[in-house]
């Protein structure tokens, strides 16, 4: 079966004019070249010319220009392989491109694939005109042929020879100027396409580049904070070992320190509070009042030495015991003037 035939089968040496000639006496066509067919409408009337019925040909689209049309042609002839049971493989995206050699091998495979089907003979009912006209612009692809021999016809029998010698003038200059025309737009299409591949391929390195720079600068960014916030953290750090040393461990200051630097809440009360603390100890420690307390202390003790350590003095009368306690207390103090 030609659905699984190899690269090396001799259907793939048939040349170009052989399928061109087997393409336009099937489906009465005047194709130039194989590249015509890339839009899948022809494989479509092939299909449906060795299986008449089996293709809906008011789908298929004679006159697609666009990939997108193309491709919808394509999807028609991938369901009639699917309905048929054959296994070939469609390259759709080579064949649009409309490239020769692609389009000549898929080409070289129809006419295998139809000749095995009772023997490459077709019914004498299948009409290819009349089964186009279904199609979208089928009509005028069918009344191109047409036209073309009216033009061809003489007049008379003898400007026979002449008329006919013009026409196919006319007809080969009409092929060389649009093979000239093809020739001309599809190097200018090969290098539309390079430039496009070449600005996208360029777009892309210019943002790749802008991409790498970013992450670098956010690297060194990164970098810097983390050197900074391992800087601020060892000074916090050498402070609560400070604040630890026992010798002020008890202070008002270092309390509120470590008040400031043990709290949990990003709360601006946590410095008033610390603040609050410090000042009311500061009241309670303050010099004057020290002194003040320092000396009823000592004029308390003083005054119980007086009265336990000397016996002599509680034989002495009361007056000369309170002269005595009133002039240690006027020595020692420093509030009073004389």
């Amino acid at each position: 079966m030609a659905t699984k035939i190899g690269m090396m089968d001799s259907a793939y040496f048939v040349g170009r004019s052989e399928i061109l000639a087997w393409i336009n006496s099937t489906l009465h066509l005047n194709l130039s070249k194989v590249e015509e067919a890339a839009s899948g409408a022809v494989q479509c009337q092939l299909m449906d010319a060795v299986h008449p019925g089996i293709v809906p040909m008011h789908k298929v689209n004679f006159d697609a220009k666009n990939e997108y049309e193309m491709i919808q042609n394509y999807k028609v002839l991938q369901d009639v392989f699917n309905k048929l049971k054959i296994t070939k493989h469609i390259e759709v995206n080579k064949l649009i491109k409309g490239r020769p050699l692609d389009n000549l091998e898929f080409m070289q495979w129809m006419k295998k694939y139809c000749d095995s089907v009772n023997g490459g003979l077709l019914l004498n009912s299948y009409n290819p005109v009349e089964r186009r006209e279904a199609c979208k612009g089928g009509k005028e692809v069918g009344k191109k042929p047409a036209a073309s021999q009216a033009c061809s016809k003489p007049n008379s029998g003898t400007n026979r020879p002449h008329s006919s010698h013009g026409s196919r003038r006319t007809e080969g200059s009409s092929v060389n100027a649009t093979n000239q025309s093809l020739k001309v737009a599809k190097p200018n299409s090969n290098i539309v396409a390079a430039y496009e591949e070449q600005v996208s391929f360029a777009s892309l390195t210019h943002l790749i580049l802008t991409s790498m720079e970013q992450i670098t600068e956010l690297k060194l960014s990164v970098d810097s904070l983390e050197k900074e916030r391992d800087f601020y953290f060892s000074k916090l750090r050498d402070i609560e070992i400070l604040c630890q040393t026992p010798e002020i461990e008890n202070s008002p200051i270092v309390e509120a320190i470590q008040k400031i630097l043990y709290a949990t809440d990003d709360n601006s009360s946590v410095v008033l509070e610390a603040q609050a603390m410090v000042v009311q100890r500061m009241k309670h420690l303050s010099p004057i009042a020290e002194v003040a307390e320092e000396n009823v202390m000592v004029e308390n003790q003083k005054r119980k030495s007086l009265d336990v350590s000397s016996p002599a003095n509680a034989k002495l009368p009361q007056r000369q015991r309170l002269s005595d306690v009133s002039n240690v207390q006027c020595s020692d103090s420093p509030l009073i003037s004389f």
